[in-house]
């Protein structure tokens, strides 16, 4: 049996995408947050955390790289991807009534902005810290409808009243699983190593010169981010993901010239991607 912390409460994409990865035995544990999650893996109140990292619509989940960045090391050790669709769903009794105020995350929000300003475009928007959080809320009778995976509607007694609301037919949100560093996966030959690069604040062209440590090697980069690291304004690192496992030498060879040119980098994994092993 493992414990798995994830991004809940129970009912969220997060949940749906773990249980894709995940046996009977397995522990699922729900956490408010991200941040509650991954800390949840620190302190080792569980083995291993799901997360969502990258959605193919809104892009960078912020505070996924920004824990992995920082505070005690950890490792994305697998990853995971999840189609992702959008339902709005309403108490049974509502059904059928005015809608004047709709809950959700605001990735999901951004997802649904156009149908949303088309259907409802007087209604209120509430932010929550997750679509099932929102879908929770409209059960305790805190606001007229919600937006959230259909699985939540299904888990607090809720009624779909559209489906399929997305503005973007075929999104799809990655998700990785986080835990302390330990052993790397071994190589399948369908990898990808991420890691974390802090430049210098004066460090002129540092950004191009850690692009060249994996072009001249050929080796592609599938993801760059840039993000503050909350020290001073003009401070900043960059998550990085690569295709390749850190045990092919062009990769670890690209991995050691980017340590050269950076004040200090982070491994932050080296695991097999989605599809590796189909």
């Amino acid at each position: 049996m493992t414990k798995y912390a994830y991004l809940g409460p129970s009912g969220t994409f997060t949940e749906q995408a773990l249980r894709q990865i995940t046996g009977p035995n397995d522990e699922l544990i729900p956490f408010a947050n991200v941040t509650a999650a991954i800390n949840a893996v620190r302190t080792g109140e569980a083995t291993k955390a799901l997360v969502p990292i990258e959605n193919s619509v809104e892009g960078v989940v912020a505070r996924t790289l920004d824990e992995l960045a920082t505070g005690d090391p950890l490792v994305v050790s697998a990853e995971t991807t999840l189609p992702v669709t959008f339902s709005l769903m309403v108490l049974p009794e509502n059904a059928g009534k005015p809608i004047t105020k709709i809950a959700t995350h605001p990735h999901a929000e951004a997802q649904c902005r156009s149908y949303i300003a088309r259907e409802f475009p007087s209604a209120e928007y509430v932010e929550t810290a997750s679509t099932a959080a929102a879908a929770k809320g409209l059960s305790e009778g805190n606001w007229g409808a919600a937006i959230a995976a259909e699985i939540a509607a299904e888990k607090y007694g809720l009624s779909v009243v559209a489906r399929n609301i997305g503005d973007n037919n075929g999104a799809v949100t990655r998700f990785v699983v986080v835990e302390r560093p330990g052993a790397i996966p071994a190589p399948t030959g369908n990898d990808r190593t991420s890691l974390a690069a802090f430049i210098g604040i004066d460090h002129a062209g540092a950004l191009l010169e850690i692009l060249t440590e994996f072009a001249k090697r050929n080796v592609n980069l599938t993801f760059i981010q840039s993000r503050p690291t909350g020290l001073e304004l003009g401070h900043y690192h960059f998550i990085i993901d690569a295709e390749g496992h850190i045990q092919d030498p062009k990769v670890a060879e690209a991995v050691e010239g980017v340590r050269a040119i950076c004040e200090d980098i982070r491994l932050l994994g080296s695991y097999p991607r989605v599809g590796a092993n189909k």
